[in-house]
């Protein structure tokens, strides 16, 4: 009878250990995209091999021996176990045979949050991470399982790295009850209706995905703020989310609105050197720093479309920074936003920023940051540097990118876009170095793209956005496509020509959808309101800047804004050493021509084609690109599993179609300016101009 009892159990646990396996299988075919980076997928062959026998995590916080450990130690400990076990296939207490070793992580010192450089160095049978704080410790497990996924020999690890710049942060532009401005991902990820007393597993998957990058920076509300998310009954919510993320070095920051004074306090002025106001966001910075000692400090948006700020009162925004900064004294940081713009100003939008802000120049507060966009007008897929970079030596300049995609097409639009900021941070502005080297007082910031979709960005590409970032903000001087290979590893496939092929795909996205967009250095030809597809015939908003009209100044002679001296002047803000290099339309790089150039139609370009010629063959370029990357994505279904195939499939179907209808309703409208015919060869547009000029799309997201 025991006999037959051991058979079935045994029975029993072969079936068990089958069907587990099968379950295990079939999980790591059908992905979703929520392990985002982090999947840890199961190494194969000598990878495998070389990991075999490595034992993880011990402890060493101290030379005489293991103490209790910070919960950053607990949630490096713990991320070792899960990652470990994950990339040996295997359980972290069952290691295959062979040379035994530990992962020690020994960052005994815990100088602060301040010191989160670390090194890993295999040291024998052994890997060593160090740090002076338990958050080092913390960046260099994310780092040790990032070379590893990547299938780098353990004794081979010698890493030695410190983040560039001291603030590395998201933006969020999520609103209180739940929607996402500019977001095409969802709802937002903040659940504050049930905050604080429910804390949802999203929040701490989130911080792990962040602190794998080093961001250690979120601002959890949108700028275009409201009042009363300073209310304490907000200030309890930000405290359970604050507690969550501390361990993973994440300080949390809240966008203010400057009228709050007035909204919520009873005052009847916001005027920044009013004292009573003073007063009250002095009273209003203890209470966040009571509830929070933590807290990073506010991002405001002031004097900008609508927005109330400074300026009502006749003050300056360093009137309004340092009132702000004086509140909140050494224990965080005042961010103040340089998007700035206003219907009574009759100057080129693209000036005014540098028009308010370089005056200022030395006279914000030690602990204000002012907050430039990569480019003078508004995340466009192309813009030249913003002029402030190189301008402003005095004052510290944070680099502010979009990481949600606004203008690209919403989430549907491959459109890789480390390119873009390595393009601008590479710049060299006529002082203090390239744009990388004047932000790394400061930092970076980027308007978080995650939200409520399982795959949290919306499309399965659109991650690589929010890893490229955290890479770029850690270290500036990291290659788009290094990036785009450790993204494309670590998220879809170890082959090797699969890996090549996604790499290409991504690093050419960017310029494609440039190309089918905004060629030539066209900028905001998107549609009003929801910026959703082409609309370079808006002509009669009431603010003239609202226009893509505005923007493009075509008519029946040519196209492009005339930004010379003969011109809005605005090249006249770039150090004389650029301004020279552009001024003239045949030494410009072409893809700032009609940034800064009004070009007739039929103009010699330097190509040998005339201005319409090159226009028409750049916008068919980025269609046959588009066209390509489906091409090459549709050969790699043996590499992909099936869930995430047919789903990128999907989004590059539609890709597809709306490049054409851009090409096809630019085309068609810069026809109808020009009465030139299409160049030889070239397909027409498939609908009448006025087919395009319809459309319309009450029920687009994000507006």
């Amino acid at each position: 009878m025991m006999r037959g009892k051991r058979l079935v159990n045994r029975l029993a646990t072969l079936i068990a250990m089958i069907l587990g396996c099968l379950l295990a299988d079939a999980s790591a075919k059908a992905e979703d995209g929520y392990d985002l980076w982090l999947r840890y997928a199961p190494l194969e062959g000598e990878a495998l091999d070389r990991i075999a026998g490595l034992h993880g995590p011990v402890a060493v916080l101290s030379s005489d021996g293991p103490e209790e450990a910070s919960a950053t130690m607990e949630a490096a400990r713990r991320e070792l176990g899960v990652g470990l076990t994950r990339l040996s296939r295997n359980s972290a207490s069952s290691m295959r045979s062979g040379a035994e070793g530990y992962v020690r992580l020994e960052c005994p010192e815990n100088r602060g949050d301040s010191a989160v450089g670390y090194s890993v160095r295999a040291d024998g049978a052994d890997i060593r991470i160090r740090g002076s704080s338990d958050l080092a410790c913390l960046y260099g497990v994310f780092a040790l399982l990032r070379e590893l996924s990547l299938g780098v020999d353990p004794v081979r690890i010698d890493i030695a790295s410190e983040p560039a710049m001291p603030l590395r942060m998201l933006n969020h532009w999520d609103n209180p009850d739940g929607h996402v401005e500019r977001g095409y991902a969802g709802r937002s990820i903040f659940d504050w209706w049930h905050l604080p007393e429910r804390l949802d597993q999203r929040m701490i998957d989130y911080a792990r995905a962040n602190a794998s990058l080093g961001i250690n920076g979120v601002v959890v509300n949108n700028v275009n703020a409201r009042a009363f998310m300073l209310e304490p009954r907000y200030i309890a919510k930000y405290k359970r989310l604050a507690d969550a993320w501390r361990p993973y070095g994440i300080r949390l920051y809240v966008s203010v609105r400057f009228s709050a004074p007035k909204d919520i306090g009873g005052l009847d002025s916001a005027d920044p050197l009013d004292p009573e106001v003073r007063a009250w966001w002095q009273a209003k910075a203890d209470e966040f720093y009571a509830a929070v000692p933590d807290f990073g400090g506010f991002l405001v948006k002031a004097n900008s479309e609508g927005q109330p700020g400074p300026q009502d009162y006749g003050r300056s925004h360093a009137d309004g920074a340092n009132m702000l900064a004086e509140a909140i004294g050494n224990r965080g940081t005042v961010i103040w936003r340089a998007f700035v713009y206003s219907a009574e100003d009759e100057t080129d939008r693209a000036k005014q920023a540098y028009g308010e802000f370089v005056p200022l120049d030395g006279q914000f507060a030690d602990n204000v940051i002012v907050q430039v966009k990569n480019g003078p007008i508004d995340f466009q897929p192309r813009e030249p540097f913003h002029p402030m970079f190189g301008a402003m030596p005095n004052t510290k300049l944070m680099f502010e990118a979009q990481i949600t995609k606004e203008y690209l097409g919403f989430a549907s639009h491959l459109a890789f876009l480390a390119p873009l900021w390595e393009e601008v941070l590479d710049q060299e502005p006529g002082r203090g170095g390239r744009v990388a080297e004047v932000v790394l007082p400061a930092g970076m910031a980027g308007v978080a793209n995650t939200g409520s979709d399982r795959n949290w960005s919306g499309s399965h590409f659109d991650q690589a956005n929010w890893y490229a970032f955290g890479r770029l903000a850690w270290n500036p001087e990291l290659p788009s496509e290094q990036i785009a290979r450790e993204w494309t590893v670590q998220t879809f496939t170890r082959e090797p020509e699969a890996i090549e092929k996604i790499v290409r795909m991504m690093m050419r996205s960017r310029e494609a959808v440039v190309g089918y967009m905004t060629p030539l250095g066209l900028a905001h030809l998107m549609n009003t309101g929801h910026h959703y597809g082409p609309a370079p015939w808006v002509c009669d908003l009431p603010r003239p800047e609202w226009n893509p009209c505005y923007y493009h100044r075509a008519d029946a002679d040519g196209i492009g804004f005339d930004r010379t001296e003969s011109g809005s002047d605005a090249l006249s803000q770039y150090a004389d050493s650029i301004a020279n290099r552009w001024d003239d339309p045949n030494t410009i790089d072409p893809r700032f021509l009609l940034w800064f150039h009004h070009i007739a139609w039929t103009a010699k370009r330097p190509s040998g084609l005339t201005l319409w010629e090159e226009l028409v063959s750049e916008y068919d370029w980025g269609v046959a690109e588009v066209d390509a990357m489906a091409r090459e994505w549709a050969d790699l279904s043996d590499a992909i599993d099936p869930q995430r195939h047919r789903a990128v499939t999907e989004s590059l179907a539609i890709q597809q179609r709306e490049a054409r209808w851009w090409r096809d309703a630019s085309i068609a409208y810069w026809q109808s300016l020009n009465g030139l015919p299409l160049p030889e060869n070239v397909r027409p547009p498939a609908d009448p101009l006025e087919a395009y000029i319809g459309r319309t799309f009450p029920e687009a997201p994000g507006q």
